[in-house]
């Protein structure tokens, strides 16, 4: 081999390992950047079509950062983490059943924010829509579909502590007869007729669209009532329950409870009462937990916790079994559609 073939296979090997050595720098720039794209904005979302009367989809408020942050969102039911769905509607709080959805916003004037509550019908365009007193908070809809309520903050932001105010309102859907505040219904304490002017009532679940639940809270304590919207009556059930979330087959309420021994800035977990004996047990779930709990099924429980992106969503069985596991991260406000 003569000196200029040497010298040309030694170039040959220079360019070669160079090209290498660029290709892997390439690469791993790459991965860095998709793995900070990631954790910047969080799982990928994509515009298109959200149906809420689609069966087996979960509906919820998308959390990642990016162009559909607060928009409502679904993936497949069965595939919590798979690729998002946005719809381009923004919500703060939202829930949907049988092909309505309810969806409480903001709006930017500039000056300062104020806010509405917006019906939505199976292709998310608006119905109706009502100025809110307050701060979005709670939102449900009647498994058919025919009542949705709303609850604000008037004053305060927080349950944890006594100052707060709430407002809660019921409107039928068909008749769009407005409710607009829930404190004017009879109250029956430990079926006494009770009247009192600190009531508050707040996180209304439906059994149909005339019978629902909620949290009344008077004199420093919380009670599950029982509401009937023809009798406009509430009827204590059982102490210490907050944001109650009836089960599928309407025999069971998950709910919040304030545990002795828990900071007053955390001082909820989550329980589950059984409407037939009024029997609690705990869930697994051992955190702080200051959501309406959904049911994802007749055995269980999805919830919101902090997250990277403000929300993450848990599940954890409602029988008190097994643990909590993470489902989906970077949501908020979950509902599922093609069930009651």
């Amino acid at each position: 081999m003569n000196r200029t073939h040497r010298l040309l296979v030694l170039l040959a090997a220079v360019l070669l390992l160079t090209g290498l050595a660029v290709g892997a720098t390439l690469h791993a720039a790459d991965r860095a950047a998709e793995k900070d794209r990631a954790q910047a904005g969080g799982p990928p979302v994509r515009s298109g079509k959200v149906s809420l009367d689609a069966p087996g989809l979960a509906v919820f408020r998308n959390m990642a950062w990016g162009p559909h942050r607060d928009e409502i969102a679904s993936v497949p039911g069965g595939d919590l983490t798979g690729p998002r769905r946005a719809s381009g509607v923004h919500c703060l709080r939202f829930h949907t059943a049988g092909g309505t959805g309810i969806c409480l916003q903001a709006v930017h004037s500039g000056i300062r924010d104020s806010y509405r509550a917006v019906v939505l019908d199976a292709r998310l365009r608006e119905l109706r829509r009502y100025d809110l007193a307050g701060v979005p908070s709670r939102a449900r809809v009647s498994p058919d579909g025919h009542t949705v309520a709303w609850t604000v903050f008037v004053s305060g932001d927080s349950y944890a502590g006594t100052a707060f105010s709430t407002r809660t309102s019921v409107l039928d859907t068909r008749t769009w007869t407005l409710d607009r505040n829930l404190e004017t219904y009879r109250m029956f304490l430990d079926d006494r007729p009770y009247r009192a002017a600190d009531l508050n009532v707040w996180g209304v679940t439906f059994a149909d669209d005339t019978r629902f639940y909620a949290t009344v809270a008077t004199a420093g304590k919380t009670y599950l009532v029982r509401g009937d919207r023809r009798e406009r009556t509430l009827r204590t059930l059982h102490a210490n329950v907050e944001c109650p979330s009836l089960s599928p087959d309407g025999t069971r309420i998950a709910y919040k409870k304030r545990v002795e021994g828990a900071s007053s800035d955390a001082p909820w977990r989550l329980y589950v009462l059984d409407l037939r004996t009024l029997r609690e047990s705990a869930t697994a779930e051992r955190r702080n937990i200051d959501d309406q709990a959904v049911w994802r099924d007749g055995h269980t429980l999805v919830y919101s916790l902090p997250g990277d992106y403000g929300s993450d969503l848990w599940t954890v069985p409602a029988d008190g079994s097994g643990s909590p596991r993470q489902a989906m991260a970077a949501a908020l406000a979950p509902a599922f559609t093609g069930r009651s």
